[in-house]
């Protein structure tokens, strides 16, 4: 009974956490929904007056983007905003040809009259956050924009966001990522779905109740003294941007986050690519936990309800393990409830938490509706999409567990950079990216025996108890089947 007792146990402490994690994102959702009904009077700069307009660096920190650095130089060189008030920083880490092709072409654009630069460094020291910190040392801005290299801002973007720095308060203007290829996929659709998530619901949701916020990395805008009081960039985590969002915040920096700014960016088309990008995301989301867990509980300076809110929030790549952990335990506990019947009354109590997965819907349902509008047809698409989504996802929770695992335990790893590609119209012109990973993860054959295993689940199902079979956890052993199969076939086949 010690097994039974130890696989109850661990199973009920991670269903406990994923309610806690789905209260946290219904509160998110009525502070969302609050946020709607205010009138915002931030005080604003007025850019028609000269002695106002503040002077803006712009950083591009790129490495080995081939396929994308023409598009993005390009891009970025239609900004909207005086000449003699913008510079931009092309943070060069690259190391293959794309250096003096990015040089080349950074040439051209100085010829127009913009004040841009092409900086190198031969020490990759910090990766990103030692570029950006690198690059700060001799930026002319007093305001830091940031855009990675598939990002494409609209050129009014500094116009829409330089404003808000007024409050001088303010160390932080954030925006809302857009998806220039949402629907080129089943992968990417399931990508837009979970971020739109998160800058819909979460970032407003915290920030309208002055909760911690993070920027994501590109596509925001720092104040310089905020960068520096803060501590400057450090690069000891893989999210960089999660670890210095929460070092400003805990110095009283406001961070201030546009949802009505989109700025479009390009969703990795390849499983791959989107297998190192979570794993980045994640193993960073637990190695901030590690690091600013004290600093946060210490603080003097924010509320209890703050404080809550910002734990849950470091903790979010954590519920990978407990959704991995719940569906691997859930196989052994479907026998465990039909051998032990004197436990059926913990049972129906734990029955009570699929409500967990009910506010999931309800959340994510307000996010889409936002999206792409009500009414009946939209909300049958929203069941299908949200059942998709939720399958995949399960079907990452072993990579990302794992991840997860290793930022807790505090395994160090290289900063890898997700491939971008710039898709064209010929069809399957993404297999030429020469910086798709060509070797595939020994995870991948974990998640193929997983896929055995629950489809195993299913199996269970119909043999197990007295009364011809129990199909409670029928669905939930589908959807782990379906996720893991995705993952694991689109994994070794290398297909969208």
């Amino acid at each position: 009974m010690i097994i039974e007792t130890t696989v109850i146990i661990i199973y009920t402490l991670s269903l406990l956490l994923i309610f806690m994690y789905a209260l946290a994102q219904l509160n998110l959702l009525l502070n969302y929904l609050s946020s709607k009904r205010k009138i915002d009077n931030s005080p604003t700069f007025d850019l028609s007056n000269p002695e106002e307009v503040p002077y803006v660096t712009i950083q591009l920190p790129v490495y080995n983007e081939m396929y994308v650095m023409e598009r993005l130089l390009d891009n970025i060189a239609k900004i909207d905003y005086p000449n003699d008030k913008l510079e931009i920083q092309v943070l060069d880490d690259s190391t293959d040809e794309t250096v003096e092709s990015t040089r080349l072409h950074v040439e051209k654009i100085k010829a127009t009259g913009l004040d841009i630069k092409h900086i190198t460094r031969t020490d990759r020291t910090g990766f990103k956050a030692g570029a950006l910190k690198e690059g700060l040392v001799i930026a002319k801005g007093e305001f830091i924009a940031i855009f990675d290299s598939d990002f494409l801002p609209q050129p009014d973007w500094l116009k829409r966001t330089i404003p808000y720095f007024k409050d001088e308060q303010i160390g932080v203007v954030q925006t809302r990522w857009g998806h220039l290829n949402r629907n080129y996929s089943i992968l990417t659709k399931i990508q837009a779905f979970a971020l739109d998530a998160h800058f819909t619901l979460e970032q407003v949701g915290r920030n309208s109740k002055g909760h911690f916020i993070n920027f994501n990395g590109t596509a925001g805008i720092w104040r310089k003294t905020c960068i520096i009081d803060a501590g400057n960039w450090e690069g000891d985590t893989l999210t960089e941007d999660l670890d210095l969002s929460y070092r400003a915040q805990l110095k009283n920096w406001k961070f201030k986050y546009l949802e009505n700014v989109e700025t479009p960016a390009e969703l990795p088309i390849v499983i791959s690519a989107a297998r190192s990008q979570q794993f980045r995301w994640n193993k960073g989301g637990a190695e901030n936990f590690k690091k600013m867990l004290g600093r946060v509980l210490k603080s003097k300076n924010i509320s209890a309800k703050t404080k809550l809110h910002g734990l849950l929030h470091l903790l979010n790549s954590t519920m990978f393990l407990n959704v991995f952990v719940v569906g691997v335990l859930s196989i052994p506990m479907l026998y465990i409830k039909n051998e032990y019947t004197h436990l059926k009354p913990y049972f129906y109590v734990m029955s009570f938490f699929v409500i967990s997965s009910i506010i999931f819907f309800i959340c994510y349902w307000f996010m889409y509706k936002n999206i792409y509008g009500g009414g009946f047809k939209n909300f049958i698409k929203y069941i299908g999409m949200f059942f998709v989504f939720f399958s995949i996802a399960m079907g990452f929770s072993l990579h990302n567990s794992i991840a997860v695992l290793e930022g807790h335990f505090g395994k160090k790893s290289e900063f890898v950079r997700t491939p971008k590609f710039n898709i064209s119209s010929i069809k399957d012109s993404w297999k030429k990216n020469k910086y798709i990973k060509k070797t595939i993860s020994v995870h991948v054959i974990f998640e193929g025996l997983l896929m055995s295993y629950f489809a195993f689940g299913m199996y269970s199902a119909f043999i197990v108890g007295d009364q011809g079979g129990d199909f409670g956890l029928f669905p939930f052993h589908l959807m782990l089947f379906l996720g893991f199969g995705f993952v694991f076939v689109k994994s070794i086949t290398s297909k969208v």
